[in-house]
């Protein structure tokens, strides 16, 4: 993996030597609660969009099962919390 990112880096003159993280990513502030829930429900409906699952909270890596009051794989998830308005 390291000739890989070795590799990559010296594609982009900004790097110096490797490059693990993408340039091109668009990132978005979560600025409210709607785009916070928004950027969530996009995340938790990729295996279903996939056809992976019926249900985002099936998908067995998913925190969506937390959302829904259950149990996930992983202790100590942190369901994101909301701005107070």
């Amino acid at each position: 993996m390291i000739s890989f990112f070795l590799k990559e880096g010296l594609k982009t003159s900004n790097v110096a030597q490797y490059q693990f993280w993408r340039h091109d990513n668009k990132p978005i502030e979560l600025w409210s609660n709607k785009v916070i829930w928004q950027k969530i429900n996009y995340v938790h409906q990729n295996p279903v969009e996939a056809g992976l699952v019926f249900r985002a909270e099936d998908y067995r890596y998913s925190s969506a099962i937390d959302y829904c009051d259950e149990k996930g794989l992983l202790d100590h998830i942190v369901v994101f919390r909301m701005f107070d308005l």
